[in-house]
């Protein structure tokens, strides 16, 4: 969505004009904003181009277009209606199937992994990953052997160091009978499959413009410490769709209030520029709304500060308050 906003955080002199492109498309009412449903479909320096054809030229940009992974850990589909329905489809077809597969030992994969097994004991769950152990990353060693431990308890199986000759030829998320093969000569069985790796930053927007060349080679748009987008004075880029950090929603909140802060001090030629420090390593990862580990600066915390701060709400809280809305219930 690209929203049309007059003020970052209220009201702002000389009525400067803010533009921020994110990766949403429904509407939200804010005061003193204004917001468009609508899609970025080109960006030319600060003159964005939408779908619809209107042309927004905003005197600062924010491009905040995140970042694109395989359902169900996120989704594609253009209205709510749509995204509950496949991810009701993809529910009933889990119903359905004794064994699941998960192609990937990352963050989402482990997290889906303990979903299903909390909630559906007897199914046999297999978590195949190229890597020899599980959340390639900047992590203790430690939070690795407790989330394995955790793992074990609960029944998954982990194929790691196993690379697979090609991926089901069925789509993820339904029920087929699956059979693949891995390099070194075993079999992967499943009745459904999940594909749990493939991080892909949304940018393609900036395709064929001035800032196309401003991304790396993954796509991700690279960025000066105050996160303005590299060669420019005001656009600016954040989360993960930006190289500042990693890709988590905690470092994305906290891009966002440096870029308002920075914004503001633009407008108003008051203050310094505010620097964005890179996050020291930290991750919470549920298995199940009471199981997980987490690592948080000063050591692996343990299942019960995760289930707290995660594990039994998954962050609907946070959006509640951030809506004033509850979560409607599953239709």
């Amino acid at each position: 969505m690209a929203s049309w906003d007059n003020s970052i955080t209220g009201p702002q002199p000389e009525c400067s004009t803010v533009a921020t492109c994110t990766g949403y498309r429904g509407a939200r009412h804010e005061a003193h904003a204004s917001n468009l449903r609508d899609r970025a479909v080109a960006v030319d320096g600060r003159r964005v181009t939408l779908a619809s054809g209107d042309v927004l030229e905003p005197d600062y940009l924010v491009l905040a277009t995140g970042s694109a992974y395989p359902f169900p850990a996120k989704t594609e589909e253009p209205d709510i209606a749509s995204a509950r329905k496949r991810h009701r489809a993809a529910h009933e077809a889990l119903l359905a199937a004794d064994r699941a597969l998960i192609v990937g030992a990352g963050p989402s994969g482990l997290e889906l992994a303990g979903e299903i097994k909390a909630f559906f004991p007897d199914k046999h769950v297999t978590i195949a990953d190229i890597s020899d152990d599980i959340l390639i990353g900047p992590y203790d060693q430690a939070l690795r052997d407790e989330l394995r431990r955790q793992l074990d308890e609960l029944g998954v199986e982990l194929r790691l160091g196993t690379a697979i000759t090609e991926l089901p030829s069925v789509p993820p998320a339904t029920l087929a009978p699956i059979s693949i093969a891995t390099a070194d000569g075993g079999e992967l069985v499943a009745d459904i499959w999940f594909r749990a790796f493939g991080v892909r930053a949304h940018s393609e927007y900036l395709d064929g413009g001035p800032l196309a060349d401003r991304r790396d080679e993954r796509g991700y748009v690279r960025v000066d410490e105050h996160l303005r987008v590299v060669g420019e004075t005001h656009t600016f880029a954040l989360g993960d769709l930006a190289d500042a950090d990693r890709d988590m929603a905690g470092i994305a909140n906290a891009q966002a209030a440096v870029v308002a802060a920075n914004v503001r001090a633009l407008i108003t030629g008051t203050g310094e520029l505010t620097s964005y420090e890179t996050f020291p390593p930290m991750i919470a990862i549920p298995l199940g709304p009471e199981g997980g580990a987490g690592f948080l600066g000063d050591g692996v915390v343990d299942a019960a500060t995760i289930a707290d701060l995660k594990g039994r709400h998954m962050g609907t809280d946070r959006l509640e308050a951030l809506f004033d809305s509850a979560p409607p219930l599953a239709a």
